[in-house]
């Protein structure tokens, strides 16, 4: 089973996914966690680099393609062989990150970016995406409380620097694309209290999971 999860910058996802790992854990799945971009040693490399605010003038689609690269790294030698094995990987982004930061708010081509992840990336989709969704005034408040408490790295700042304006383009693409494919996204509340969220998600979830086992 591969799940995702997405949101913008201080939406919450890395806070659940330790909640989620430890729920599926109880009900007997053998559960890994990953990141995007990240998630290999040269996935990390790339990572340091599309994160990094000195990377201010990365040229569009040059961002776009260094994403695609982290990505079939991650699929093949970190992703698929953990499904293969009958583990469930839960990751924090994936494939829909890429098409909402790149192209709803960078302005690239959506055609280009789907045709690019089926050729690189055999169009491989998660089972269930939750997407914590919030203001971005309000992610973007907890994201720099979190830079300037020292919780997070300023390495990592890049997409926190970009306008209001960028990142309300960002929500509004996830809300668009969470809405082409309603089987396999869940929008959870992302301004509600973490113990909130968290029950949220593992009430979707246990629904997901028991509907899967009707299919056996």
């Amino acid at each position: 089973m591969f799940i995702t999860l997405e949101g913008i910058e201080g939406s919450g996802k890395t806070s659940q996914i330790a909640h989620i790992v430890d729920f599926l854990t109880d009900e007997g799945y053998d559960c890994v966690t990953t990141r995007e971009p990240g998630g290999t040693k040269a996935g990390e490399r790339i990572r340091s680099i599309l994160l990094d605010p000195a990377s201010d003038d990365l040229a569009a689609d040059a961002e776009l393609l260094l994403y695609i690269a982290d990505r079939v790294q991650h699929l093949n030698t970190f992703i698929l062989p953990r499904l293969a094995a009958g583990k469930t990987v839960v990751c924090d982004r994936f494939f829909d990150a890429t098409l909402v930061y790149q192209g709803y708010a960078r302005g690239l081509e959506l055609r280009l970016i789907r045709r690019l992840h089926q050729l690189t990336c055999r169009n491989i989709k998660p089972d269930l995406t939750f997407l914590l969704d919030l203001s971005p005034q309000s992610g973007l408040s907890r994201a720099w409380a979190q830079l300037n408490d020292g919780s997070r790295t300023g390495d990592e700042s890049r997409f926190e620097q970009e306008t209001l304006d960028f990142h309300n383009k960002v929500r509004k693409g996830y809300l668009e694309v969470a809405g082409t494919e309603p089987e396999r996204f869940r929008i959870i509340d992302g301004s509600l209290a973490m113990d909130q969220v968290r029950q949220k998600i593992i009430s979707e979830l246990t629904r997901f999971l028991n509907r899967s086992d009707e299919h056996f």
